[in-house]
């Protein structure tokens, strides 16, 4: 991405030097917001006039914010503060992130600045800018905004989320500056390129009584090792495949506790219509019938370099290759409430198929067709009813759910059905079977 273009065609059209449009830009870019958003931004930060807004900072409630307002004061209660350090125009620096609140809202902040306030202190913050992060309305706090302890606490509905304590099933996206007491399900060290060549991570799944997530430890504690009960403070949140992942930084306090930490065995127990309407649910579980097994099941060949599924030979990235030989299920799921696609792995597959990958190349080789397989798949699948766990994920090409488990149900439909007609019915009345 050519930023100096970008950031010149902005400067000549807004009347403004260019490298403060640069700076902008960056530091948007940096948090992934996408270019086009990035831009919108700054454009209305700058103005047509390029000047910039001349007018004091309006006083808004925090409900009452939008990523049309240029600078704003509040008066807020701090629920979150964490610390994070990032490549600001080729230099590190540490920003301090959370969220505020007042008695109309919520909203999160970033700050490049150590005001010094702390969760649970009431502020009132002057010329705080307006950016726009993830579609919704965010707080910039720079070296033009001013900070004051307020005269009165600031009364909100939120009280209880100060500090951040949660549970991982509350974790979303955006969150920053959260507490956690979990235990490490899987942990593994890898070697990634990071900025500096070559730095070991740890990642793995952390668990509580609440369920599951995935997370990874950019400067790896010495005490996250799998069984491991910990207290971890300071903890911010991304989507990883369509789920919220759990992120330790060098901000981080990692601590062992005295106590274990409950973990539950079982997954999370969803309709599909639920799943899907929550946009990524790691290790839930569905139960419903397989409508059809997709082309692309059974025999494939993915490229040795990036994994991908090569079509008559060809990788969309790396052209002719020669394929590696894997198995696989696309099944469609459908349990009345909507429907999913169930991505089944190598192994799982080779359950179903009732045999090993190379007696389904023998089996392929003997019809010359590797069709067949998919076939023998098709044959013991479609109609039959199934519990499903593993992760899902909803993009703008549907939902998936990759699968860690996958058998025939053994539940009663009538009771299961009960159930379904009772929550979508609030709980009220009785539904008849």
């Amino acid at each position: 991405m050519d930023i100096d273009h970008h950031a010149e065609e902005l400067a000549s059209a807004l009347g403004v030097d260019k490298a403060e449009v640069k700076a902008d830009l960056q530091n948007l870019l940096q948090y992934s917001v996408p270019l086009d958003e990035a831009k919108q931004s700054v454009r209305r930060k700058h103005g047509d006039s390029g000047g910039g807004s001349t007018s004091a900072p309006s006083t808004k409630d925090v409900g009452a914010i939008t990523t049309e307002d240029g600078n704003v004061t509040v008066t807020v209660r701090v629920l979150t503060v964490g610390q994070r350090s990032i490549y600001y125009q080729g230099e590190e620096q540490v920003i301090r992130e959370g969220e505020l609140a007042d008695a109309t809202g919520t909203i999160s902040y970033t700050s490049w600045e150590d005001f010094g306030f702390e969760a649970g202190d009431s502020v009132t913050i002057g010329n705080a800018g307006v950016r726009e992060w993830d579609g919704s309305p965010e707080l910039n706090l720079g070296n033009a905004t001013t900070v004051a302890i307020a005269s009165e606490t600031v009364e909100t509905p939120f009280d209880d989320r100060i500090g951040g304590e949660s549970s991982l099933s509350d974790l979303e996206p955006g969150d920053r500056g959260r507490t956690v007491d979990v235990r490490v399900v899987e942990v593994e060290a890898r070697t990634i390129d990071g900025r500096d060549g070559e730095t070991e991570i740890l990642s793995g799944v952390l668990g509580d009584a609440s369920g599951r997530l995935p997370f990874t430890d950019w400067e790896p504690h010495d005490v996250v090792r799998e069984g491991a009960d910990l207290r971890l403070e300071d903890v911010y949140v991304r989507e990883f495949r369509g789920v919220p992942s759990v992120n330790l930084s060098e901000f981080t306090t990692v601590s062992t506790r005295s106590e274990p930490v409950a973990v539950s065995d079982s997954a999370t127990r969803l309709s599909i219509r639920e799943a899907v309407a929550s946009g990524g649910v790691y290790d839930v579980e569905i139960v419903g019938n397989v409508l059809e097994v997709r082309d692309g099941s059974g025999l494939i060949e993915r490229c040795p370099d990036c994994g991908r599924v090569l079509q008559n030979g060809q990788c969309r990235s790396h052209g002719d290759v020669d394929g590696e030989d894997d198995m696989r299920v696309k099944a469609i799921v459908d349990d009345g409430t909507d429907a999913v696609t169930v991505v089944l792995d190598r192994e799982l597959t080779e359950a179903v198929y009732g045999g090993t990958m190379a007696e389904a190349r023998e089996q392929a080789r003997e019809a010359m067709d590797k069709e067949v397989v998919a076939d023998r798949i098709r044959d013991r699948l479609v109609g039959r009813e199934y519990r499903v766990r593993g992760n899902l994920s909803v993009d703008d090409y549907g939902a998936n759910l990759d699968a860690t488990e996958f058998a025939e149900a053994d539940d009663d439909p009538a009771v299961r059905a009960r159930d379904v007609l009772a929550h979508h019915d609030g709980g009220h009345g009785e539904a008849s079977i």
